[in-house]
């Protein structure tokens, strides 16, 4: 897939210049699928919240309210129960993922669960648009730092990148740079953190840091 990371959405020009490139059109002429899952594993989020991203509302107007052609709803949790034959088509007629922030660990467990964890290398021209948690699923580890979901088994995720993500930076008291750094000293293996303005492409391989903002690359 292509893939865009963020921390907060498309949250200034850069990054909506680059989620139309991945497009290969406008935002206005793609049809996408929200995910909310991660959501359910955090103790942060819950109905309201859920509600709030497939509505579009204020808080998410940089996510699922940017103006789609179409916006609908893929919860993770239900696929299981409703089959591959119905659900696998809905995926790959979207143009876009946008998938919510919460705990990327349950997100992960729920996207093997389901089966789209397996589907995704089958979709070249997809794109993958993360938030917090949705970004951090497709890294190795997410550290002990951001695990929320009583039943992870460990801070792991899915590995599709090769680094991991500190997100939020200086958005909260508490994950200040001093904050990432001490995150970075217990991931084995290269990182970024990054804040509300800064996004990572990655394409076939290639990472590119896109940012109106702050962030900072660890490890090598």
């Amino acid at each position: 897939m292509k893939l865009l990371l963020t921390s907060g959405g498309v949250t200034n020009p850069s990054i909506h210049s680059t989620l139309e490139h991945l497009l290969g059109k406008p935002v206005a002429e793609s049809h996408a699928l929200c995910i909310p899952t991660a959501q359910w594993g955090h103790p942060m989020c819950g109905p309201r919240s859920v509600r709030g991203l497939i509505a579009a509302e204020p808080d998410f107007q940089y996510f699922t309210g940017l103006g789609w052609a179409s916006l609908g709803v893929l919860e993770l949790t239900a696929l299981p129960t409703i089959g591959a034959d119905r659900w696998v088509p809905w995926v790959r007629e979207a143009d876009v993922l946008l998938v919510d922030g919460g705990d990327a660990t349950f997100l992960s467990h729920w996207m093997r669960e389901s089966g789209l964890a397996e589907l995704l290398p089958s979709l070249p021209d997809t794109v993958w648009v993360g938030v917090s948690a949705g970004s951090m699923v497709m890294t190795p580890r997410i550290g002990e730092y951001f695990v929320e979901w009583p039943s992870a088994p460990d801070d792991r995720t899915l590995g599709v990148v090769d680094f991991s993500i500190f997100p939020h930076l200086n958005a909260f008291p508490q994950n200040t740079l001093a904050d990432a750094q001490r995150w970075a000293a217990d991931i084995d293996g290269p990182a970024y953190a990054i804040d509300e303005q800064t996004a990572i492409k990655v394409v076939d391989g290639d990472v590119e840091v896109v940012s109106e903002g702050q962030w900072t690359a660890f490890g090598s």
